[in-house]
């Protein structure tokens, strides 16, 4: 059941307590893929375990502005503090909650929310009255390619879920003025904290070695592992919270 396309009266009727939050981020990926990619993978690959899910499950809207200042010298990224951000994720956690929906899995779509992600379920579990876990897709599927940025898994999974939103003639482009890493190491040592230091046009990886194909096995991976989840949630006791 999805929140935003549901009237009060449908979601009342709702006999569930697990809920899907999807967490992108507006930032730049490249030349061929839209600022919103991060934001339109985890909304795909939430709706797609809420379909397979044998219970109901509440899909809450996405939030699409997260941790992405490393992306702020190319035009039109957005970002906020990462304080804001795990304020405004354990306040939509804690509107949930407050309806019945406390078990809460975050699926995210963008590697900088990762920390603040991990940080502010533990506070939710801790402090809250509610259970929330995040959920990373790119980190629960077995590929060939490198994660990269904008880079195949990225873009794989946008020409299957979304194809009308990849500038298919720029993939050269793309893989031209991007790098084959993320950052600038010495060691073990990134010396880059933003993206443009690295990579002319911001991606990483050779998008070029994504496809339709390759998109639809990411997806039916990444949902088979959030539906797994989904019942390890759903069975969870969480113990006692904090004092």
């Amino acid at each position: 059941m999805h929140l935003t396309r549901s009237t009060w009266t449908e979601m009342d009727e709702v006999d569930t307590d697990l809920a899907l939050l999807p967490v992108g981020s507006t930032e730049q990926h490249g030349p061929h893929a839209p600022l919103g990619t991060d934001t339109l993978n985890a909304e795909a690959v939430a709706d797609a375990a809420a379909e397979r899910y044998e219970a109901p499950v509440v899909v809450a809207p996405a939030v699409p502005v997260a941790v992405a200042e490393e992306h702020r010298a190319f035009t039109g990224t957005l970002w906020t503090s990462e304080s804001t951000f795990r304020a405004y994720v354990r306040d939509i956690v804690g509107s949930l909650a407050a309806h019945g929906w406390d078990r809460v899995v975050l699926v995210n779509g963008h590697g900088g929310n990762v920390s603040a992600l991990g940080e502010v379920c533990g506070r939710i579990v801790r402090h809250d009255d509610a259970y929330a876990v995040p959920f990373t897709w790119f980190d629960e599927v077995d590929a060939e390619v490198n994660m990269g940025h904008g880079g195949p898994l990225e873009t794989a999974l946008l020409q299957h879920a979304n194809p009308e939103t990849v500038r298919e003639d720029r993939l050269e482009e793309a893989a031209e003025g991007g790098s084959d890493r993320w950052g600038d190491w010495q060691g073990r040592v990134n010396l880059a904290f933003d993206s443009h230091e690295f990579t002319e046009n911001g991606v990483v990886g050779d998008p070029r070695e994504g496809s339709a194909e390759l998109g639809a096995e990411l997806l039916d991976e990444s949902a088979a592992a959030l539906v797994d989840l989904l019942d390890a949630v759903a069975a969870r006791d969480p113990g006692p919270r904090a004092t």
